[in-house]
């Protein structure tokens, strides 16, 4: 599994532009949406909740606020079980400093909005087979291991995981 950096690039003079993914877990199923034309980038490619932290936003309350925003799942129906980052990836254009976290729902009802045109809920084994965002792997390898596919918090001692 290759994760992004921890830490910027060096001598990076691009702005820093933070988001968060949110990878929704439901019984051994993880949710995946397929986005829209009308996004910025990436239409067509399924992908998991993620959107751009507004200025003084906490991540964690960016998420609920995507998820909510993209999926219409009220915050007492999830519940955040694991968090990883934040992570740094270069574009041409600027440094995403990504934040992930996995959520557990307690149902598979979802309402899209216009980011979205489909959604899908798949056993992580099986995300290979669709034509997927490219962190959207390592998000499933980080959260959900072959041994955990409930996404249960992780064993203790692991480097890149944080409990959310």
């Amino acid at each position: 599994m290759i994760l992004p950096p921890h830490t910027p690039p060096q001598g990076h003079t691009k702005p820093l532009r933070p988001v968060v993914s949110s990878l929704l877990i439901n019984k051994d199923e993880v949710l995946i949406l397929q986005r829209s034309r009308a996004v910025g980038s990436f239409q067509g490619y399924w992908s998991c909740v993620s959107g751009y932290l507004e200025k003084g936003e906490d991540p964690k309350e960016t998420a609920y606020r995507e998820i909510w925003e993209e999926t219409r799942k009220e915050a007492s129906d999830i519940e955040c079980t694991q968090a990883a980052g934040p992570f740094y990836s270069e574009v041409p254009e600027v440094v995403f400093e990504s934040y992930w976290f996995l959520f557990r729902s307690k149902d598979q009802k979802i309402t899209l909005d216009w980011e979205h045109d489909s959604y899908l809920w798949v056993s992580p084994k099986n995300i290979k087979d669709y034509k997927t965002v490219p962190w959207l792997q390592s998000m499933i390898d980080v959260f959900v291991s072959k041994d955990n596919v409930k996404g249960d918090p992780p064993p203790t001692g692991s480097a890149t995981l944080q409990q959310g």
